[in-house]
């Protein structure tokens, strides 16, 4: 095969990953299905978390590289059966970023990024066929997300449609409340439910704060364990 000549172009990563998958190509790249390759896909969006929260653009470059490669090599493997190609995510991805931005794209004006954010959801239930309902609005949210990451999406859907606290004081008042019922809970089953209350109540403090829930957590943890421990108190 003769390389690309420009190597930063999109099409060459799909030439490549391509010839990859030819019967002489690469048995590892070959062998790959689409089911094959979710966990190392899982790693490399852990890994490009990572490199956000060190703040290292250059490895946030090379982390994102490897995603797009999953991403492309997904596409791939769904263009030999059939399925769809990468220039159908593409257009896909285009469409729905005209449609959701009516604002910048149309005539539709707006006052601030509540509205925007409550008029991309609104969009994007339509665009499922979906009637505007709790119960719909929560269906599209992954259910294999982190439970942590599940709980906040959650938190945040409903609270666009105005299921939320009136004020911080009164999560505070809940999550005194799920602690006493933590404490006063017996068996085993009721200390698992009420531990989970008390999650739940404690994203919702840091959704409503604005604290990022899993950086704010893995930085304890990262603390907890740093041989100087000094500097994390």
């Amino acid at each position: 095969m003769t390389l690309p000549d420009d190597l930063s172009k999109f099409e060459a990563l799909r030439e490549i990953i391509a010839r990859l998958r030819t019967p002489d190509g690469c048995p590892w790249d070959r062998a790959q299905t689409h089911a094959s390759l979710r966990e190392t896909f899982l790693q490399e969006c852990y890994e490009v978390l990572e490199s956000l929260d060190e703040g290292d653009a250059k490895k946030l470059r090379e982390e994102l590289g490897d995603l797009l490669l999953h991403i492309v090599l997904q596409a791939q493997i769904a263009t030999e059966a059939g399925e769809f190609k990468i220039d159908d995510v593409i257009k896909n991805i285009n469409e729905k970023l005209i449609h959701r931005h009516p604002h910048v794209f149309g005539a539709k004006q707006v006052k601030n990024v509540e509205e925007i954010v409550h008029n991309w959801q609104t969009l994007k239930q339509e665009e499922k066929g979906q009637k505007g309902t709790n119960d719909s609005l929560l269906a599209s949210v992954p259910k294999n997300l982190p439970a942590l990451s599940y709980s906040l999406e959650i938190q945040h859907r409903v609270a666009q449609v105005g299921f939320d606290w009136e004020n911080d004081q009164g999560v505070i008042d809940k999550l005194a409340e799920e602690v006493g019922e933590f404490q006063r809970a017996t068996t085993e089953k009721e200390k698992a439910q009420e531990f989970g209350d008390l999650l739940f109540t404690l994203a919702n403090i840091a959704r409503r704060q604005g604290i990022e829930l899993e950086v704010a957590l893995r930085e304890a943890s990262l603390c907890y364990y740093s041989e100087e421990t000094s500097a994390c108190t």
